[in-house]
């Protein structure tokens, strides 16, 4: 299994969520080296970036069952388990790290200092994301469920169709109508 199987690991967090504990063990072993390089790059520490890995490890064994699939893939779920408590230790540290500009990701430099919200933050808080949600539902069924999964599981085309058991001319073409609605939808809303 890769971790570019979601449906695979969508089953192991499903097993994990009734605390299957082989479930866990080869989702660790599947994911774990991904989630590290990860962690890696927001704390530059590998020992700090172990420390996150465990607790991001923990809180998915003790949350699997409030993974929800309709909203997010497995590994962005995960990723972003990881995310937030990378940004936790760094904030618990009131960490100074030194950055070699060639090896650490500029965006993460800048979202450390920054006070803003998040992006994810600020989508949730938005009127555009109200906007967006109620446009969205407006959309034939098929066409909202191609463009969930292309953007929200990020999923290419192809694996849309063979996910959806559809031709790619027909998924592409339903994302690209289904995103011009959207947008004129968006357009009235005035988002």
């Amino acid at each position: 299994m890769t971790i570019n199987d979601p449906q695979q690991l969508k089953i192991l967090l499903a097993a994990i969520a009734c605390k299957d504990e082989q479930a866990f063990r080869l989702l660790y072993d599947t994911t774990s080296p991904k989630l590290f390089g990860f962690a890696v790059r927001i704390l530059v520490k590998k020992e700090w970036a172990e420390e996150v890995l465990q607790e991001s490890f923990v809180n998915i064994w003790n949350h699997a069952d409030s993974y929800q699939p309709q909203l997010a893939a497995p590994m962005t779920w995960m990723t972003k388990i990881v995310r937030n408590k990378a940004y936790d230790l760094l904030r618990r540290v009131d960490a100074v790290v030194e950055i070699d500009a060639d090896t650490f990701d500029q965006q993460v430099v800048e979202a450390l200092e920054s006070k803003d919200p998040t992006p994810i933050e600020s989508l949730q808080l938005s009127d555009d994301a109200k906007a967006l949600a109620r446009c969205f539902a407006y959309l034939e069924g098929l066409h909202r469920q191609a463009i969930a999964l292309a953007f929200y599981h990020d999923m290419s085309h192809s694996e849309v169709a063979k996910q959806m058991a559809l031709p790619i001319g027909t998924v592409k073409t339903w994302i690209r109508r289904g995103l011009e609605r959207l947008r004129l939808c968006l357009e009235k809303a005035g988002a």
